[in-house]
């Protein structure tokens, strides 16, 4: 019984879970850089030093701000949608995503240290944190990830093989 429940489990999951662990591994370790490389901007730097520098009350408030960031691009979205425009109200949904998300990123980067001195804060991060792993773990130990993965890096090292000129063409 316990291994059927696995393989409905799995079947169920895979998909949920490989697309959060491939948009994790990916996608936010591009925005991480791209969010890191505007943080070199003088700007950029002296507003994250000014961050940095919050009492924790502001820095949680400085970290949850993003969220109401995106409403407007979420309102442009339904604008689009009534106006039969789909797939601009996907794409403003989906950049909106992304760059809250980077956003979120580097101010959790940058606020961290201030954040972690809440009790409350370290442990929700801790059990956050401890869970994500789990279900990595999980999606990572499933046979189908396993041979996604070693396409996709059978596919990075024939393409590195082309780009230099080695691989044949």
């Amino acid at each position: 019984m316990k291994q059927r429940l696995r393989q409905l489990l799995e079947l169920l999951l895979l998909p949920l879970a490989a697309a959060v662990v491939f948009v994790e591994e990916v996608l936010l370790r591009a925005l991480g850089r791209a969010m890191a490389t505007l943080a070199l901007w003088p700007p950029v730097a002296r507003l994250e030093r000014w961050l940095g520098g919050l009492p924790p009350w502001a820095a949680l408030l400085a970290f949850l701000a993003p969220s109401t960031l995106v409403l407007p691009v979420k309102l442009s979205a339904v604008f689009f949608a009534l106006q039969g425009h789909l797939a601009l109200a996907m794409a403003s949904i989906a950049l909106g995503k992304m760059l809250a998300t980077a956003l979120v990123a580097r101010l959790y980067q940058v606020l961290r240290p201030t954040l972690v001195t809440m009790p409350w804060f370290l442990a929700s991060e801790t059990w956050l944190f401890a869970w994500r792993d789990r279900l990595y773990g999980f999606v990572r130990a499933l046979p189908a990830w396993q041979r996604a993965a070693a396409i996709v890096q059978r596919v990075r090292l024939w393409l590195a093989a082309l780009v230099s000129g080695a691989a044949p063409r």
